[in-house]
């Protein structure tokens, strides 16, 4: 089973890339970040068209997160289920089979000084709440998405220019690790361990950045143990930042040895 994530940076903008990508690849689910597209905008027929359920929610605007899936996905749900409605658009799991997958979009942050980054550090502890409250670790869950976390300096071109970076402070990664620590394992360091210039995100404003590698791995797959010991590898394709008009994003992608669900 192929799993991958992918943030848009517009649905509407990348929809043909987006088609054309999953032609290629055919990923048995895939979760996308940063739509920015209400749902009755949403191009629910062209990815049904392409052989994918679709669950949604998004607005005009910066998040919105969608879940595609080749067979019917079930439980579908959206936001952290604490009772702030706000984060409907930032979280949406399902349940294909007996693999749990939560995409989320976490929050950038702004500034290190501006409220939404403490709003950042306190989504991931709902957030490991919310996987407390849902799953054991001992489940076969998968937790994807554009988490805007570069764990470690070799998850970013130039660490050491970046230590007040919303996105690479240490109190982010704190939380981070944190959610991480509840029973998740990053499988593409599982399989790519110690290896440098592999990034997810390449900033529009720096000239040639993917040829340069000048780029941030923020994108992530994260495993529970029992379902990354069945990850068989995984990968950042570049593809798709090097088509015209791409996402500054581009997708991350695992393959587990899970065979699909019955009908």
């Amino acid at each position: 089973m192929i799993v991958a994530t992918f943030n848009v940076n517009s649905i509407r903008s990348r929809l043909e890339i987006l088609l054309e990508w999953l032609a290629a690849l055919q990923p048995d689910v895939l979760g996308l970040q940063e739509t920015k597209m209400p749902d009755d905008q949403f191009p629910e027929t062209a990815l049904r068209a392409a052989g994918y359920h679709v669950a949604y929610r998004g607005a005009s605007g910066g998040s919105g997160v969608a879940l595609l899936a080749r067979h019917p996905p079930a439980d579908v749900a959206f936001g952290l289920g604490d009772g702030a409605s706000a984060d409907a658009d930032r979280l949406v799991y399902a349940r294909i089979g007996t693999l749990h997958i939560v995409n989320t979009y976490v929050p950038q942050g702004r500034d290190i000084d501006h409220p939404m980054y403490r709003y950042k550090l306190a989504w991931f502890g709902r957030l490991r709440r919310f996987f407390e409250r849902r799953f054991s670790p001992r489940m076969q869950v998968v937790w994807l998405g554009d988490l805007n976390i570069a764990p470690e300096a070799i998850d970013i071109h130039n660490a050491e220019r970046q230590t007040r970076h919303v996105c690479y402070h240490e109190d982010a990664r704190r939380a981070f690790a944190q959610t991480v620590a509840w029973g998740f394992v990053d499988v593409f360091r599982k399989h790519h361990p110690g290896e440098p210039q592999q990034y997810s995100f390449f900033d529009y404003r720096q000239k040639d950045a993917v040829s340069k590698r000048q780029g941030w791995r923020v994108d992530h797959i994260l495993a529970t143990r029992p379902l990354a010991a069945r990850c068989r590898r995984a990968w950042i394709d570049l593809k798709p930042r090097l088509a015209p008009r791409p996402s500054d994003h581009t997708p991350v992608v695992a393959e587990f040895d899970l065979a699909p669900p019955r009908p």
